[in-house]
């Protein structure tokens, strides 16, 4: 399965995934389930690589999908040029063990820094 569906149909599924994606790269570090973190890593790790990039065209992009402006800047300004030596593998993901209420694996999604 290329791609997880987490219970959603495609729109509300792509509205939580740029809500997400846009939360991560504001914080650096976020805590949520499993199934949404696998699914909202390889999203992070293409903006972060159009960030590396810096240029017009991945800057609309990225303006396109994330939903908050400061967010675009931070990432072509703060998160793309301290990524500028990596390859990919921008994000780590910790797993953290059970949620209490209904035993979701839960993990913390951060931006590795060296």
């Amino acid at each position: 399965m290329p791609y997880q569906k987490l219970s959603r149909k495609s729109g509300p599924r792509r509205a939580l995934l740029r809500g997400l994606v846009t939360s991560f790269l504001r914080n650096g570090r976020m805590e949520t389930t499993a199934a949404r973190a696998s699914a909202l890593r390889p999203l992070a790790e293409k903006m972060i690589t159009l960030g590396k990039r810096g240029d017009l065209h991945s800057r609309r992009q990225a303006l396109a999908f994330l939903l908050d402006e400061d967010v675009v800047t931070a990432l072509f300004e703060k998160i793309g040029p301290k990524m500028e030596g990596r390859e990919g593998g921008y994000t780590r993901i910790i797993r953290k063990g059970p949620r209490r209420g209904d035993g979701a694996p839960m993990v913390i999604l951060e931006l590795v820094s060296e």
